[in-house]
C-alpha cells in the first residue's frame, strides 16, 4: 500500500498520463485479488477445513497401516458427523455441541444396527427420527447441525454391513469417532484461544470495508443510484450477520470480557470501536442525485470517492492483519489527502460564489471523523496499554448485546403446532426422507442408493428459495465434479498422486462448507469417486450412479418442499416488515429525547442501532430470498425493494443527526429541530398503531422550562434543520409504503379466498 500511494502522488507529463492510470488501476487491482487471497487463507473456513480434515481422515488413514480399515472408517465417521456441528463460537458452546452429537450418534447407530435387517422398522426409524431431529432447529442453529449430523450418521450406518458381527462395537467406535474429534477441537482451542476470534474480527472488519467501499461508489456521477443501493442493502446482510458472529464469539466467551489477558480485552474494543465506525459510515449519506446535479462537473465528488476507498483499504490491511495475527504498519493518517480535499472545496467556492458548499463542507468533516477513528482503532489495537480494564469495565454490559438460548423442554412441545414452521418442515422431513428410503427398496440399480437419502437432508431447507438454490447448486456442481472425478481417475494412474488429489478435495470441501455449496459439492464428488476407487469401486458406472441418486434425491426434495405445507418467504414478510418499523421509532424516539435536552443513555442508543440493523438485514434477506419463488408468491416485491431502500435512507439520516449532536452537551434545539421530528416520529408511530395496535412508545421528554436553547448560529446546523425536515418526509413516505404493502397483501388474500 506505501507504494501505491507514493504512486498516486506521483505527477506525470501530459503523455504519460494514461499509461500511469491504467499502470495504477492495474497495479490497484491486483493488490485488491492478493488481499483477497490473503483473506481465504487466513481465514475461520479455511482453519476449520485443516482442522476437519486431520480430524476425520487421519483414524482411517492409521488403522490402515495395521489392517483395520473397516474401524478406521467407523472412526472417521463418527468423527465427521460431529464436524457439522463444530462451528465458530465460545468454546464451551462447540464442546457441548460436540459432545451431546456424539452420544446421540451413538445411539442412533446402535438402534441402525439392529433395525436395518427389516425394512419396515427401519423406515419407522427414518420418518421418527428425521421428524425428531429436524425439530432440533427450534433451539438454534447449533442444535439444529447436531440433528442434521445425527441424520447423517444414521443413513450412513443403515446399508453397511461394516463386518464387525457386533452392533454394540459399531456403535461405540463411531462414539469414539466422536469423542476423537472433540479431543482434536479443544486441543486446537487450546493452542490458539484467541485465533477464532481474531479471524471472525477479521472477517467483520473486511465486510465493513467492502461496505465502505460501496458507499464510495455513491459519489461516482456516471454509477447508477439503483445498482449502488443495491449493493449497499445486499452487503448490510453480510456486515450484519458478522457482527453477530463475532458478538456471540466475544460476548459469550469469559475469556475475551472477565479475564485480564490483554489480547482479549483488545479484541474486543476493537470490535466495539468497528462498530462505531459502521455508524460513522451509515452517516456519510445524502441526497446523492442533488449532490451530483450540483457537484458532478467539478471533480470533488470524484476526489471523495477515491478518499473513501482509499480508507477502505487501509481498513482492509487492518483486518487482514487481525485475522492472520501478522504485523501491521500503522500508516501515516489522512490529513493530507484531507487538505487536499479542502482545497478543492475553497477553489470550488471562489469560482461558483453563488453555490452553497455546505454539504461538501458536512462530507468533509465526516470523512475527518471518519479518518480519527480510523486512528484510534489503529492505536487500541496496536498499543498493549490501550486496553485497559477503564477503558472497557463499564463501557457496556455486553451480555444485552447478544441473544441467549432458552433449552427448556416447553419450547420444543409449543411448536408442536402447524402454525410453527419448525414442525411443518420437520414433517416435510420425515415424508421426504421415507419416500427416498422407499425408492432404494423399489428400485435397485446399484449399490450407494443412500445417496438419495442424504441429498434429501443435505437440500431440504425450511424455506423453498433456499431448497431451490440448494437444488441448483447440488445438481450442477454434482455434474461438473462428476466430470472432474472421471478425468482424474482416467488420467491420472499413480496412486500416491490419487491420494493427494483426494485429501486436496476433502480440504476444499470442508473449507467451501459454510461460504459457497456449489463449490463444496464440486469437491466432495471427486473426493468420493477417488475414495471408491481405493476401496476397489471405480468407473463412469459410479459417477453415473451419484448423478442419478442426486437427480432423484433433488426432485424428492424440491416436490416436498413445494407440495407438503410450502414455506414462502411473502407469509413472513409482513412481521419483519412490522420489526423495521418498530426498530426505526424506537431509533428517532432516542434522537428527538436527545434534541428535546435529555441525556441518551450510550447502551440504550447502540441497542436501539443494532436492533436497526439487524432488523433491516433480515428483511433484505428475505426479499432477496423472495425474488427466487415463484412469481406467483412475489405479492409486493417493488413496494418492499422501496421499503427497504427508504429504511437504509432513513436509518442513514438519523445516524447523521446524531452524530452531530452527540458531540455536543445535552441542550433544547429550536422549534424548527424538535418539530419535523416529532411529525417524523408521530407519523411511524400512527402507521404502527394501524398495524400493531399494542406497541407503544415511551413518552416524549417535554423540555424543561430552565433547559438551555440551542442558540442557532453555525451553518451545519441549517444543514441538520434540511436533514431533519427530509427525516420527516421519509416517514411519511415509509408509512405509505409500508400502508401500501398491507393494503396488496390484503387483496391477494381476498382474491385467493374468493
Amino acid at each position: 500500500m506505501y507504494y501505491l500511494n507514493q504512486a498516486f502522488c506521483y505527477e506525470p507529463a501530459s503523455s504519460e498520463k494514461v499509461e500511469v492510470h491504467l499502470l495504477l488501476v492495474y497495479l490497484c487491482s491486483m493488490n485488491a485479488r492478493f488481499r483477497e487471497v490473503q483473506y481465504f487463507f487466513t481465514s475461520q473456513y479455511f482453519t476449520d477445513g485443516l482442522r476437519i480434515t486431520l480430524g476425520v481422515l487421519l483414524p482411517a488413514f492409521v488403522f490402515a497401516q495395521f489392517g483395520l480399515m473397516t474401524k478406521g472408517v467407523l472412526l472417521s465417521l463418527g468423527a465427521f458427523g460431529v464436524s457439522i456441528t463444530d462451528s465458530p463460537g465460545p468454546v464451551q458452546h462447540r464442546r457441548n455441541g460436540i459432545l451431546l452429537c456424539s452420544i446421540f450418534a451413538f445411539l442412533v447407530a446402535f438402534l441402525t444396527g439392529y433395525l436395518r435387517s427389516n425394512d419396515f422398522l427401519l423406515g419407522l426409524e427414518i420418518f421418527v427420527l428425521s421428524f425428531f431431529f429436524s425439530m432440533f432447529s427450534v433451539y438454534g442453529s447449533r442444535a439444529g447441525s447436531i440433528g442434521t449430523a445425527v441424520l447423517l450418521v444414521l443413513v450412513l450406518t443403515m446399508n453397511q454391513d461394516f463386518g464387525t458381527g457386533n452392533v454394540v462395537v459399531t456403535a461405540l467406535l463411531v462414539l469414539a469417532g466422536g469423542l476423537w474429534y472433540l479431543l482434536l477441537s479443544l486441543v486446537f482451542s487450546r493452542i490458539m484461544p484467541y485465533r477464532a476470534a481474531q479471524q471472525a474480527l477479521g472477517e467483520c472488519i473486511h465486510e465493513t470495508a467492502k461496505f465502505l467501499r460501496l458507499k464510495a461508489a455513491f459519489y461516482h456521477p456516471s454509477n447508477q443510484l439503483d445498482d449502488d443501493y443495491r449493493q449497499v442493502v445486499a452487503q448490510q446482510i453480510a456486515v450484519s450477520e458478522k457482527q453477530d458472529a463475532v458478538r456471540e464469539m466475544l460476548f459469550k466467551s469469559r475469556q475475551m470480557v472477565r479475564d485480564f489477558t490483554n489480547i482479549g480485552r483488545r479484541l474486543v474494543l476493537t470490535f466495539v470501536d468497528i462498530v462505531d465506525l459502521y455508524e460513522q459510515v451509515m452517516t456519510i449519506h445524502y441526497d446523492y442525485a442533488a449532490l451530483r446535479r450540483r457537484f458532478g462537473k467539478t471533480g470533488v465528488l470524484e476526489e471523495v470517492a477515491k478518499l473513501i476507498e482509499e480508507m477502505a483499504d487501509e481498513l482492509d490491511e487492518l483486518g487482514l492483519a487481525i485475522q492472520s495475527n501478522s504485523r501491521y504498519r500503522n500508516t501515516p493518517p489522512f490529513s493530507e489527502k484531507l487538505e487536499q480535499l479542502k482545497a478543492s472545496i475553497d477553489r470550488f467556492e471562489e469560482e461558483h460564489p453563488e453555490e452553497s458548499s455546505l454539504p461538501l463542507k458536512k462530507i468533509l468533516v465526516n470523512l475527518r471523523n471518519l479518518s480519527q477513528r480510523l486512528q484510534e482503532i489503529q492505536h487500541n489495537y496496536l498499543s498493549k496499554s490501550a486496553a485497559t480494564d477503564e477503558k472497557l469495565d463499564g463501557k457496556l454490559e455486553y451480555s444485552r448485546f447478544v441473544s441467549s438460548q432458552n433449552f427448556q423442554l416447553k419450547i420444543l412441545r409449543h411448536n408442536l403446532d402447524l402454525r410453527s414452521a419448525i414442525f411443518k418442515h420437520a414433517l416435510r422431513m420425515a415424508v421426504a426422507c421415507t419416500v427416498g428410503f422407499a425408492i432404494t427398496r423399489l428400485v435397485d440399480y446399484g449399490h450407494h442408493s443412500y445417496w438419495i437419502i442424504l441429498t434429501i437432508i443435505i437440500i431440504l431447507k425450511p424455506a423453498f428459495s433456499l431448497t431451490r438454490q440448494r437444488n441448483y447448486q447440488r445438481l450442477t456442481g454434482t455434474f461438473f465434479g462428476g466430470i472432474l472425478g472421471v478425468l482424474i481417475l482416467f488420467l491420472v494412474d499413480n496412486m500416491t498422486i490419487q491420494f493427494i488429489l483426494m485429501v486436496l478435495f476433502l480440504l476444499g470441501t470442508y473449507t467451501f462448507l459454510r461460504i459457497n455449496y456449489m463449490l463444496m459439492v464440486v469437491c466432495v464428488t471427486p473426493f468420493v469417486l477417488v475414495l471408491f476407487n481405493f476401496l476397489g469401486t471405480s468407473g463412469l458406472g459410479l459417477a453415473q450412479e451419484r448423478l442419478i441418486d442426486t437427480l432423484l434425491g433433488c426432485a424428492v426434495a424440491f416436490a416436498a418442499n413445494y407440495l407438503i405445507f410450502p414455506n414462502w418467504e411473502s407469509d413472513h414478510l409482513k412481521q419483519l416488515v412490522l420489526e423495521v418499523a418498530k426498530a426505526n421509532a424506537l431509533y428517532l424516539h432516542h434522537l428527538t429525547e436527545r434534541l428535546s435536552g435529555k441525556p441518551i443513555e450510550t447502551q440504550d442508543y447502540k441497542l436501539s442501532r443494532k436492533r436497526v440493523y439487524v432488523s433491516a438485514a433480515n428483511l433484505s434477506a428475505a426479499f432477496q430470498r423472495m425474488l427466487s419463488e415463484p412469481k406467483t408468491r412475489q405479492q409486493h416485491s417493488k413496494e418492499v425493494y422501496e421499503y427497504v431502500v427508504l429504511n437504509h435512507i432513513l436509518s442513514s439520516y438519523i445516524a447523521t443527526v446524531v452524530s452531530t449532536i452527540l458531540e455536543r452537551p445535552p441542550q433544547v434545539y429550536p422549534t424548527e429541530y424538535l418539530k419535523p421530528a416529532k411529525r417524523a416520529l408521530q407519523a411511524l408511530q400512527e402507521c404502527l398503531k394501524k398495524l400493531a395496535p399494542d406497541h407503544s412508545l415511551p413518552e416524549l421528554t417535554e423540555p424543561k422550562a430552565e433547559s438551555k436553547v440551542l442558540t442557532v448560529a453555525e451553518p451545519e446546523d441549517e444543514l441538520m434543520q434540511e436533514q431533519l425536515e427530509f427525516i420527516q418526509k421519509l416517514s411519511q413516505d415509509i408509512c405509505k409504503t409500508t400502508e401500501l404493502i398491507f393494503s396488496t397483501e390484503k387483496r391477494a388474500t381476498a382474491e385467493v379466498n374468493n
